[in-house]
């Protein structure tokens, strides 16, 4: 089974985004009165209480392990990558999603796999998560906009091809809301640079993801290498990486090079999706490669966070 969204035994009312760009996705489902606009932090806050966000568990998933020269450690997080949380059909669910620089100061990068439907709602950011300190740095709402569809920026051709032939684009930026005091995400925990265009292999990338099962995210460092896929059901070029322990839940979890630990940033070149939505097993993990279709996204996500 592919590394998708983690579920949680919680349930509650849908709603979704989804749509092509260069608007947000749209999604078919009628927004209730209550979720036109932007829904706020405090609400968000209100209701991903920290039993709802604790109560997360893996998606079960097949194939043995794979042998890998990285070896994945948990450790206390870093505040510029988080769990993204979102209300779906079956559940709470989440993936890992971090924060990306940009002029507005307010947007997060994942996987598309892990923000692509028509009844996901109620999405969340929550930097640094771990089930001891569930908001450290508080919470920050994905935007809606005056439809009530959330503002999540995915290639088209992903929603059209789906998830294997459009595996070369699994990638998502969401814009999202001040936290409960009014501060920009980017101000509260700073933000990482989108690099595009670099080379696939790479000596020296942090990779973090959240484990649906671990409480507390997980962080590996070793080389990458270009994986081309032979299966013409799952065309395309990825960056691939061997790090033990990326499970149901890292999705969308950032490849990071020059990784500072001053600022405790780094140049994002990559995220957990891809090649059969980030790996067939947890000890090696790909991303689509982060190239001018991605910057195209990323100044398309730019155009629609500025519209009001």
């Amino acid at each position: 089974m592919r590394r998708t969204l983690t579920v949680a035994a919680a349930t509650a009312a849908l709603l979704l985004p989804a749509g092509p760009l260069p608007v947000a996705e749209a999604g078919t489902a009628p927004a209730p009165a209550s979720a036109a606009g932007r829904w706020s932090a405090r609400e968000a806050e209100s209701f991903w209480t920290p039993d709802r966000m604790a109560s997360a568990v893996p998606i079960s998933r097949g194939g043995a392990p794979a042998a890998a020269d990285g070896t994945g450690q948990d450790f206390d997080g870093i505040p510029v990558v988080g769990r993204m949380f979102v209300m779906k059909s079956g559940g709470a669910y989440f993936c890992t999603a971090s924060v990306v620089s940009s002029p507005g100061h307010d947007l997060v990068l994942s996987a598309a796999h892990c923000l692509l439907g028509t009844d996901a709602r109620q999405v969340a950011f929550v930097p640094q998560y771990t089930a001891q300190n569930p908001q450290p740095y508080g919470m920050f709402p994905i935007l809606r906009d005056a439809g009530g569809r959330s503002k999540v920026w995915i290639d088209p051709r992903y929603r059209r091809l789906g998830a294997d032939k459009g595996a070369a684009l699994d990638v998502a930026f969401a814009q999202v809301g001040p936290d409960a005091d009014g501060f920009p995400v980017e101000d509260v925990v700073g933000g990482n640079r989108l690099v595009t265009g670099a080379t696939y292999a790479h000596k020296k990338v942090s990779l973090i993801g959240y484990p649906a099962s671990a409480a507390r995210p997980r962080l590996c460092v070793n080389r990458t290498a270009k994986f081309t896929s032979t299966d013409p059901g799952i065309p395309g070029s990825f960056l691939r990486i061997a790090c033990t322990g990326y499970p149901g839940g890292t999705s969308g979890g950032p490849f990071l090079t020059g990784f500072d630990e001053r600022t405790e940033t780094g140049d994002v070149v990559g995220v957990i999706g891809g090649w059969k939505t980030g790996g067939d097993t947890p000890d090696t993990s790909y991303s689509s490669y982060f190239g001018a279709d991605i910057r195209k996204l990323y100044e398309t996500a730019l155009a629609g966070a500025r519209v009001a």
